[in-house]
């Protein structure tokens, strides 16, 4: 498969090292992007695809460092903790910065008090999908059957606080519905007995659930960004569906711990907007589903921010209990 290649090839080219710049100048060694995830998944796919480009434009070799563990905790608590030079950079997603500090107690870091933001990267759409044996063609239809038959209707998720998750949580709050969740160790299960028809529904990331919509084996309903997504571009949005202000995806960007030097802040996001410019990297995100968001580290801050307060909010009026 395409993916495979792609994170191969860039795991290769992430390790070679660029010109070194002039001495004394940052950065003047190499740089570490730990990546909070076990290889091979979306976020560490996204990691190796923009390692090379940044290493070009910084000058120094950017080796990515998987450190998973505890959803992603385990990675991020690591670089909020680690010297703030600006050699140890996080490739975080929004379930590390922002539900898993808006909703599970106990969590070490704070996203807006121990990382610098530098750019976002990358947005993956989630899109809401049925078994085709369910008797509705649209949101308004899903909620109406809810409605009538309180209770009846399942939803898988990748597990308790995952995306997916709080995607489904905000939606039954929004259309005033209650679905049963049933979680799963992992997306992959999740989408297997979704299409076995053991459950009823799943909100899933566009580019596992694509595949499985194209060949008609999942009714799509919704997707979850403002705009439509290019892969289902007959899908209307949760937001135009009659749900307005609706939106839950997976997006990315790069951190560094919060005392940073300004210069290493600086030069990443500088570095990250060329990388992110390149035809080639775009097509790369496309092939996964996902699109290029560029921000300015301000723009950055505001939406973490904002997403907190969302995800706590929903976790608060949901009652969840997340471990």
């Amino acid at each position: 498969m395409r993916i495979a290649t792609i994170a191969a090839g860039a795991a290769l080219a992430a390790c070679a090292a660029a010109p070194h710049p002039a001495q004394g100048q940052y950065p003047d060694k190499p740089l570490r992007l730990v990546v909070p995830f076990a290889p091979g998944g979306n976020i560490d796919i996204t990691a190796r695809t923009i390692a090379p480009g940044l290493a070009e434009g910084l000058g120094q070799q950017v080796v990515v460092d998987n450190r998973g563990g505890a959803g992603g905790r385990v990675g991020a608590e690591l670089v909020a903790k680690a010297a703030p030079d600006g050699y140890t950079l996080l490739m975080g997603s929004n379930g590390v910065l922002t539900i898993a500090p808006a909703c599970i107690p106990g969590v070490t870091y704070d996203p807006l008090r121990d990382f610098a933001p530098t750019s976002l990267v990358s947005i993956v759409p989630l899109v809401l999908s049925v078994h085709p044996s369910m008797p509705v063609k649209s949101l308004r239809e899903l909620v109406a059957l809810a409605k009538a038959r309180p209770g009846a209707i399942t939803m898988s998720s990748a597990g308790t606080g995952s995306n997916n998750h709080l995607a489904g949580e905000r939606f039954q709050l929004q259309a005033g519905v209650k679905f049963v969740h049933v979680p799963y160790k992992g997306s992959g299960p999740a989408l297997v007995d979704l299409m076995g028809g053991h459950v009823d529904i799943m909100f899933d990331q566009m580019s596992s659930s694509a595949p499985f919509i194209a060949s008609g084996k999942l009714r799509p309903l919704g997707v979850t960004t403002r705009e439509r997504s290019p892969l289902l571009p007959s899908v209307p949005t949760i937001d135009e569906s009659g749900y307005p202000g609706f939106e839950a995806a997976t997006y990315t960007g790069v951190m560094l711990p919060a005392a940073a030097p300004r210069e290493a802040v600086t030069k990443v996001h500088a570095a990250l907007a060329r990388v992110l410019d390149r035809p080639a990297v775009r097509e790369s995100f496309a092939r996964l589903g996902a699109d290029v968001i560029r921000s300015t580290p301000e723009e950055f801050a505001r939406r973490l921010k904002t997403d907190l307060a969302q995800w706590a909010d929903v976790c608060r009026r949901a009652k969840l209990q997340i471990d």
